[in-house]
């Protein structure tokens, strides 16, 4: 609701006598430097010193608020134009520097209370009748409810132009903090700021796939903290709490997946978001349930980080196979690979692959003509190892895909 002020504490100063304007005038200096003081002393958040910006707004908040009271005592002329514009700009610069009204209320409230304080001794001095001391007392609480109604109307009208900006300020963060540019993190916290986000220290990227014709997806069910992009090619979204802010999509996911990252500081949201990406591509899509956690599967997805890797790897280490045609390769890599899981004898590991003892031996003879001492020495059965399996889930993977593998 957008207040409409009726302004009729300038009518209720208009019908006091002029003189009384005239006598006050000297003084208002003295009851704005009071108000300041005791402002400072029972609002924390103008607590902080009178420098900057923050210290010229509360001085000339203060000393407008008493002079314009002042000018208005019997005329009804009086422009309040300015006074208008300048606490209607005090209620948007209290939105945009992201506080609530409560402290300027509070201010306000408490500045005026000293201001008629310091001013009421003044008054009664001046020998007037008490009606005229009660009118100006009440003009002064009728004012200070309508200079707040005027810093609400600025607020307001400040809330109402960035409700649309503040999803596509959201938006933007999170392209930040997916890309974290090198010295991105002050940007990330004033655009945050303008978000109404709270940066956090760490937190998982979650990657997420629509099948051909899912509906929606449940934006709804998340919270207010969770950061989501579903207009990109690869929508994906940002939570510091995954297993609390996801537990609402699990039996909402109609036609979504979801792999999430491990919770990383947000220097390394770009890498979490492609492991969570690589996760959806390395995991078929009739896997248990929609959603994937990237934690569980952590050695596969750091075997399969880069494909050149794993080849330039299987090059190095399985160099000697580059010589024998694709079947043999092929069934003399699963023997080598089932021997280094199990480093048992010929029946054990017969009895894995599903064949002849005999044959196994044949291949292990095979293996020693081609590798030598390499299989004895640990950090080339390593690079073999690892080489062999990344090949294995890259199989697998292109068979879920539908694509062949070289």
């Amino acid at each position: 609701m957008v207040f409409v002020v009726e302004y009729r504490s300038f009518r209720m100063l208009a019908t006091l006598p002029r003189s009384l304007g005239e006598e006050l005038r000297p003084h208002t200096g003295h009851a704005a430097a009071a108000m300041i003081r005791q402002v400072q002393r029972s609002v924390a958040a103008y607590s902080l010193p009178l420098r900057g910006v923050f210290g010229r707004a509360l001085v000339v908040s203060c000393e407008r608020a008493v002079r314009h009271y002042v000018d208005c005592i019997g005329d009804p002329d009086v422009s309040h134009a300015r006074w208008i514009d300048f606490y209607r700009l005090r209620g948007r610069t209290e939105f945009t520097e992201g506080r609530n009204l409560e402290p300027l209320h509070d201010s306000v409230t408490i500045g005026a209370r000293t201001a008629w304080r310091s001013m009421r001794p003044i008054v009664r001095g001046l020998g007037v009748g008490p009606g005229i001391v009660a009118l100006a007392a009440e003009s002064v609480f009728v004012y200070v409810d309508e200079l707040c109604a005027t810093t609400i109307e600025g607020y307001q009208e400040a809330e109402a132009r960035a409700a649309g900006a503040i999803p596509l300020r959201r938006r933007r963060l999170l392209e930040l903090i997916s890309q974290a540019p090198e010295g991105s993190a002050c940007s990330i916290a004033s655009l945050a700021d303008g978000a109404g986000w709270r940066v956090p220290g760490a937190a998982a990227m979650v990657a997420l796939q629509r099948a051909p014709g899912a509906p929606e997806f449940p934006a709804h069910l998340l919270d207010d903290t969770v950061l989501l992009d579903l207009d990109t090619a690869e929508p994906y979204l940002l939570t510091a709490d995954p297993d609390a802010d996801l537990a609402p999509l699990k039996d909402a996911l109609d036609g979504w997946r979801a792999a999430v990252s491990p919770v990383v500081p947000l220097a390394d949201a770009p890498a979490a978001l492609r492991t969570a990406r690589r996760a959806l591509l390395l995991t078929s899509e009739d896997a248990p349930g929609p959603v994937i956690w990237c934690r569980d599967h952590l050695a596969t997805l750091w075997l399969l980080a880069e494909d050149f890797l794993g080849a330039e790897l299987a090059k190095q280490s399985l160099d000697p196979f580059s010589s024998l045609g694709g079947k043999q390769q092929e069934r003399l890599s699963e023997t080598l690979l089932a021997w280094l899981e199990s480093r048992g004898g010929a029946p054990e590991i017969a009895q894995r692959l599903g064949v002849h003892p005999q044959t196994v031996r044949n291949r292990l003879r095979q293996l020693e003509e081609l590798f030598g001492d390499r299989l004895k020495d640990a950090d080339d059965r390593l690079d073999m190892h690892l080489a062999l399996r990344a090949q294995r889930l890259m199989r697998a993977h292109h068979r879920d895909d539908g694509t062949s593998g070289n």
